[in-house]
């Protein structure tokens, strides 16, 4: 038994530090814990996209593959928007500006972004509107990214949630 019981929360963030810290052979010792370290430190990542003859990009705004080379990596939970009654682009300029809130408060920003997972309800009818605000907001080399076709979302009315992944 531990000499002194932690909060569920903390003993969480202990284990998934520990795990990732494992995962990457003690690469990450050095990662600052809170947002305000975090920011104070300027990105050194490098990201180099990959555009294999043999697996083209189907659409512009997206890298087949990208390469890259940083410190820390951050993950953004699944994002929607404020408004559920607003139009799409609206509503998908909305949720990329709460993916840009939380890189922001991890001292990351658009740039960093090397993954991209967007989920639709209406794939069909939404899509071609995403491929154009995402150029809006992604930079290049563009992202690595998919997205999915969904029957549903965990908020009842929301038609798209797209998360990401980051690297400083």
């Amino acid at each position: 038994m531990f000499a002194q019981e932690k909060p569920d929360s903390e003993a969480r963030r202990d284990f998934f530090g520990l795990a990732l810290l494992g995962l990457t052979g003690g690469g990450l010792a050095a990662i600052p814990l809170g947002p305000a370290q975090a920011a104070e430190k300027k990105s050194a990542a490098k990201l180099e996209g990959i555009f294999p003859k043999d697996a083209p990009a189907v659409a512009a705004g997206y890298s087949p593959g990208i390469v890259v080379d940083g410190e820390r990596v951050i993950f953004v939970s699944g994002q929607g928007p404020a408004d559920l009654k607003a139009d799409m682009e609206t509503q998908m300029r909305q949720t990329f500006d709460r993916i840009g809130a939380v890189l922001k408060a991890a001292g990351a920003s658009f740039k960093n972004v090397a993954m991209i997972r967007a989920y639709f309800v209406n794939l069909k009818r939404d899509l071609p509107v995403y491929r154009k605000v995402r150029l809006d907001y992604l930079a290049k080399p563009y992202p690595a990214s998919t997205a999915v076709g969904v029957t549903e979302l965990d908020v009842p009315g929301m038609d798209i949630e797209i998360e990401a992944v980051a690297i400083v």
